[in-house]
């Protein structure tokens, strides 16, 4: 199974080049037997565009290490979460110049009444607004860091 993991390592997110599908946490199981191999994925979301090729993605990658029986079933429940994000795969968003979640599973900041302080990736400030709570991709928010003037993806918490 290590070696399947190794190969699932190298798959990166199609939205998120720098980040592996396994960092990204949308792995959820892998299963071997007799040559065929099952993987189950979590999308990380149900509308999520790459849900069509991250499969595809999966299966050339393995085939191409000899893999050639492999099944990838989407699994919806538990829905996938950013909790599921690897601690490797949080900084690599972060290096990236996409803001990780700064909240774990949701986002409580409606209830506090308070602007949700998401650091900047490029300088580190909490000086930072939302422009959109829709960025880049439906999974992300548009935010503008105020003391570097850059604009940044934000992960939304989910």
């Amino acid at each position: 199974m290590e070696e399947i993991y190794q190969i699932l390592e190298t798959v990166k997110d199609p939205e998120i080049p720098v980040i592996s599908i396994v960092e990204l946490g949308i792995v959820r199981e892998v299963r071997k037997q007799n040559g065929h191999v099952e993987i189950d994925i979590t999308p990380t979301y149900s509308g999520c565009p790459a849900l069509d090729v991250i499969p595809v993605l999966i299966r050339e990658a393995l085939a191409s290490e000899g893999y050639d029986d492999v099944h990838v079933k989407n699994i919806l429940s538990p829905a996938w979460t950013t909790d599921w994000i690897s601690e490797s795969g949080l900084q690599k968003l972060k290096e990236y110049g996409i803001a990780p979640p700064v909240e774990k599973t949701s986002d409580k900041s409606f209830l506090t009444d308070g602007p949700k302080k998401v650091p900047c990736p490029f300088c580190n400030s909490e000086n930072t607004k939302l422009v959109s709570q829709f960025g880049s991709t439906p999974c992300k928010a548009a935010y503008q860091c105020i003391d570097c003037l850059e604009p940044f993806d934000y992960f939304k918490c989910h």
